[in-house]
């Protein structure tokens, strides 16, 4: 498959729209939507046999909803990837990590969109102050246990895909 032209047709500060036409092998054309996207840092913050987690209002499903942390550089700022893990870290919970340990890459919805993100466990935690964007200032913090979260899970309490696929990551480490 080759891409025979390409158009933006959607920007925002976040986001990009283009519009790709291809051709297949066999000469037959498509078009393909592509959504753009900085890439972003998730973090699992774990201690006692249990993970911290965020809630917060996410507008495209109009629902509240438990994630691990995550998030992207603010337009202007930019860092490694584990700065952004840690900025993060510390943005939405107030923790600090003593240990931050790179679990794995993944891309987000590849058949849609460009994005990807690296998942982090951050150990040995200390708290300290937040610093939330204003987006996140209905954001809770709790902690619960692997028991609970696996409750949440199995029960649809605990929907985000990225933090799903980022607690499989951290069970394939053992």
């Amino acid at each position: 498959m080759r891409t025979t032209s390409s158009r933006e047709v959607y920007r925002n500060p976040w986001t990009r729209v283009r519009e790709d036409v291809v051709e297949y092998p066999d000469g037959t054309t498509s078009v393909y939507g592509v959504v753009e996207r900085p890439d972003f840092a998730l973090v699992i913050p774990a201690e006692r046999d249990g993970f911290w987690l965020v809630e917060q209002f996410r507008h495209p499903i109009g629902r509240r909803s438990w994630e691990f942390i995550q998030g992207t550089w603010s337009a202007g700022a930019d860092g490694s990837p584990e700065e952004l893990a840690r900025a993060e870290l510390a943005e939405e919970t107030g923790l600090r990590a003593g240990s931050l340990e790179h679990l794995g890459r993944l891309d987000l919805a590849p058949g849609l969109m460009t994005q990807r993100f690296d998942v982090w466990l951050a150990t040995e935690l200390t708290p300290g102050p937040t610093a939330r964007e204003a987006s996140e200032a209905d954001m809770r913090t709790a902690f619960v246990t692997e028991s609970e979260l696996r409750a949440r899970i199995r029960d649809g309490r605990f929907t985000d895909a990225p933090s799903l696929a980022a607690y499989g990551l951290l069970r394939l480490a053992g």
